[in-house]
C-alpha cells in the first residue's frame, strides 16, 4: 500500500506528467515516473525524508518542511525544464 505522502504527491502531479509521456508507478514506499518503461525519476519515502532521484543525482527533503504540495511543484517545474 503506498504511504500517503506518495499517494498526495502522485494526484499533483499526474496531469503534467501525463503531458510530458510519462506514467506514475506507485508500489509501497516508491514512486516512479516512467517514459516507455525506464525510470525517468524515483521517489522514495523514507520516513521523515523523501528522497528524489532524477539524472544520476539524488536530493533530500524534510518531510516537515516539504509538504507534498511543494515537493509536486518541484517535480513539475522539473518536468516542464527538463524534459
Amino acid at each position: 500500500m503506498p504511504s500517503e505522502y506518495l499517494s498526495q504527491l502522485r494526484d499533483l502531479v499526474r496531469e503534467k506528467a501525463r503531458e510530458k509521456g510519462l506514467k506514475i508507478l506507485v508500489a509501497g514506499s516508491t514512486m516512479k515516473l516512467l517514459r516507455e518503461g525506464q525510470t525517468v525519476m524515483n521517489v522514495a519515502d523514507r520516513g521523515e525524508v523523501v528522497e528524489l532521484s532524477f539524472k544520476g543525482k539524488k536530493y533530500t527533503y524534510d518531510k516537515w518542511y516539504t509538504k507534498p504540495e511543494h515537493l509536486a511543484r518541484t517535480i513539475i517545474q522539473v518536468l516542464e525544464v527538463q524534459l
